[in-house]
């Protein structure tokens, strides 16, 4: 890679910047719709020029570090504007709505897709808590599809050890976001039920680290994490129905003053976490879900 384009320099795309500049010698190009922004990264040298849209650029990667709705709009807009061949991938928390929207403008271009996300973040957004360090010992999810191009699955993988990803996993754009409503959405819904309890305006001097590991990702981007929510519905109804009935079983113990059921679910959730420990090893927990 010897020029990158990020179109979008918040949080995720503001580390991708720090993050190459750090490891490679590569020119780096950003765009953002906020002008401090821009000045910043300039300032800093995390990007080396701003790329305005609608100037044609000989980008050898293009990243859409840009919610999903917005990536489409950017990558409809600005597709011919992209050097023909050149990889287009995106960093957006859902891949099913995104690939299907995205392949068919850049196959239509003469653009390498692929769909991408690294599990990484924080929860403050925004370029000013961006870190070159972001990406270090993650993992990095590409979506490739039969219309994948080998070369830019191949480029997105050494992409992804340049930023400080220790693990690259493929799958589909399905089953990435069957697996992100288990992993990150679904516990994003369970800490903003669970701020909003009575008790959680009056915690200080009763709460310590149970309280701030369920609670931490309540503090969301609500546009951001609503659209997400809204493309991915299926599946994370599907994960919060199960999350219902698994709670109901405890309601139900308690209600019945019931030791020996409540033992027993408390048992089979204790030997749950014990085999994730086994099967996954200590990888160290997504910061943002």
């Amino acid at each position: 890679m010897k020029k990158l384009l990020i179109i979008g320099l918040g949080l995720i795309g503001g580390s991708i910047a720090k993050a190459v500049r750090r490891s490679s010698d590569a020119a780096i190009l950003g765009a953002d719709l906020d002008e401090a922004t821009l000045d910043a990264a300039l300032c800093e040298g995390a990007i080396d020029a701003i790329w305005q849209p609608g100037e044609e650029t000989d980008a050898d990667l293009v990243l859409l570090a840009l919610r999903p709705g917005a990536a489409i709009d950017c990558l409809r807009e600005s597709a011919a504007c992209f050097r023909p061949g050149a990889v287009v991938s995106d960093v957006c928390g859902v891949k099913a709505a995104v690939v299907a929207a995205c392949e068919p403008i850049c196959r239509a271009h003469g653009l390498h897709y692929l769909g991408g996300h690294p599990m990484a973040g924080r929860e403050c957004s925004g370029y000013a808590n961006a870190v070159a360090t972001l990406f270090e010992n993650r993992s990095y999810i590409l979506t490739p599809t039969p219309q994948t191009d080998p070369a830019a699955l191949a480029a997105m993988r050494d992409f992804a050890r340049l930023l400080g990803c220790v693990r690259v996993t493929e799958t589909t754009p399905a089953h990435h976001d069957e697996m992100i409503a288990f992993t990150s959405q679904l516990p994003h819904v369970l800490a903003g039920a669970y701020i909003k309890a009575p008790a959680g305006r009056s915690h200080a001097g009763y709460s310590a680290g149970s309280f701030h590991d369920v609670s931490r990702v309540a503090r969301v981007d609500e546009q951001l994490w609503s659209e997400l929510f809204l493309l991915n519905r299926e599946n994370l109804l599907a994960e919060l129905h199960g999350l219902i009935e698994r709670l109901q079983a405890y309601e139900a113990a308690l209600s019945a003053a019931d030791r020996q059921a409540l033992t027993e679910i408390l048992r089979e959730a204790r030997l749950c976490k014990e085999r994730d420990l086994v099967q996954n090893g200590a990888e160290q927990p997504h910061p943002f879900g």
